[in-house]
């Protein structure tokens, strides 16, 4: 994937969509909002957990070194006093070469590496750009963290109105897990079967209240409170809680992945409106859009009407109208476009002919269109402009303007 802003192209898996190609980057946009919808109706929020580079640099990267490093109580520090030191120069490398990441993603990866190895006096920019990403991921990671989920990211803000009571969610039994209370083992008993601590008391659920689900999610929530905007599905706080349950002697499960329908006893509904409905418009326009990709023509020809005074009457009775030519190469090699007009005797066109484009290339250039006077009907000639290239062939038609002549017929 690589998302050049500056030549203003989005290539997706070897296909580039340029500016004018409208139409697919807005199907694009819609199949990419409806894949949200449909992902987040069947499974919640497993980006969040799983697949934002949020959570997986800051859980799986930054927090492990963070714990490598830093003395903890009753451990043993690793590196003396100087272990919050080193951390830091470990960040801001890991910071420095993400921000690299970041930016190839923009430039692509050969301008980036000849960056990396020139002076950074020959693209400012680029080094500024660099600098900022790099101090903006040590901003996020080491010190804002889980706010970005929070604070910042609106998805979590959406979740309210795309989840469905059989959405995949991480959720706590409550009819297994309460009441909440401690719990002590028998007395002499070397088995891990529980026993309540009072006696008389009505039988406590499961959960034995060590909030261990609490001290383990990165957002600070208490998932027993039920679903929740913070929760980002990590399910930290299942692998907690299923530590514990292997502990006291009772099955794993107590928070676990389940839908809040199932959490109530009932089955899972797998089969539901927008389950289905949201695959079919998916199906649809993936269909549509690859029809678009397939017989999508090697370049684009606009003719438009150049500035100043509409025609020119000269001298040797032709009549000049002035265009601008925009041609747009959207072939992989490139190629050599000829323009000229057609079913027009006498009629030529000025300017730049044949045009020569890189791929991708966008060529706009004024033009002359020259026709004889006498060709023209009430000041009008509709003609057509012909633009011929390797694997390319399209006409373009054009009204050209002229002196509006009339004739008196004998009564």
């Amino acid at each position: 994937m690589l998302i050049d802003i500056l030549h203003r192209e989005l290539t997706l898996f070897g296909a580039t969509l340029y500016p004018t190609d409208t139409l697919l980057l807005a199907l694009l946009l819609i199949i990419i909002a409806l894949s949200i919808f449909f992902f987040t109706a069947m499974f919640g929020r497993v980006w969040c957990g799983w697949a934002c580079p949020q959570t997986v640099y800051l859980e799986l990267v930054f927090r492990p070194i963070e714990r490598f490093f830093e003395e903890k109580p009753g451990r043993k520090a690793r590196f003396g006093g100087a272990g919050s030191a080193i951390k830091v120069v470990v960040y801001i490398a890991l910071a420095f070469g993400l921000a690299h990441t970041f930016l190839s993603y923009f430039v692509g990866t050969d301008a980036l590496r000849q960056w990396i190895f020139g002076s950074p006096l020959d693209h400012p920019l680029a080094f500024i750009i660099i600098i900022a990403v790099t101090g903006l991921m040590l901003f996020d990671f080491g010190f804002f963290r889980e706010q970005s989920c929070i604070v910042a990211c609106p998805y979590g803000r959406f979740q309210s109105v795309m989840l469905d009571q059989d959405s995949l969610i991480v959720g706590y039994d409550r009819k297994r897990g309460e009441p909440r209370g401690k719990k002590r083992r028998k007395g002499g008993d070397v088995s891990l079967k529980v026993v309540e601590v009072n006696e008389d008391a009505p039988p406590l659920g499961d959960c034995i209240d060590c909030t261990m689900c609490v001290q383990t999610c990165p957002t600070g929530i208490d998932i027993r409170d039920g679903l929740q905007m913070e929760c980002v599905s990590c399910t930290q706080c299942i692998d907690a809680c299923d530590a514990v349950m292997d502990k006291i002697g009772r099955p794993r499960g107590l928070i676990r992945y389940a839908s809040q329908r199932s959490m109530d006893g009932n089955g899972r509904h797998w089969l539901r409106p927008r389950v289905i409905v949201y695959p079919a418009i998916i199906a649809v326009l993936v269909t549509i859009m690859s029809i678009l990709m397939v017989t999508r023509a090697a370049a684009l020809v606009t003719v438009m009407r150049g500035p100043g005074s509409p025609f020119t009457s000269l001298e040797d009775g032709m009549v000049a109208n002035p265009i601008k030519l925009k041609i747009h190469d959207r072939s992989p090699e490139g190629a050599v476009y000829e323009i000229s007009l057609v079913d027009l005797e006498g009629g030529r066109i000025e300017g730049t002919n044949p045009i020569t484009l890189e791929p991708g290339q966008m060529f706009t250039e004024p033009m002359t269109l020259i026709a004889p006077a006498a060709a023209f009907k009430a000041g009008r000639l509709p003609v057509r402009i012909h633009v011929q290239a390797e694997g390319f062939d399209r006409d373009v038609e054009y009204l050209m303007f002229g002196p509006a002549t009339f004739t008196t017929g004998e009564n």
